[in-house]
């Protein structure tokens, strides 16, 4: 089973405290795009019946509405 944002980030933080690898400003920002991606494939499952890029861009919208991110 493939890894959540949270579970990752919940590594990443571990590792930043305990090692000093990275900063924290790009772990952030990488389980954001990770938390985006897994919503937006969540929305383009083969179950969903309609135009998937249709579906995408909903699935974008979805995600900065919801998260307060604007659209790019």
């Amino acid at each position: 089973m493939k890894q959540t944002a949270v579970e990752w980030l919940d590594n990443e933080l571990r590792e930043y405290f305990f090692h000093g690898n990275g900063t924290l400003e790009t772990i952030l920002k990488q389980a954001k795009e990770m938390e985006k991606e897994q919503i937006v494939n969540a929305w383009m499952d083969d179950r969903f019946p309609l135009d998937k890029d249709w579906v995408k861009r909903c699935a974008e919208q979805y995600y900065n509405q919801t998260f307060n991110t604007k659209e790019k």
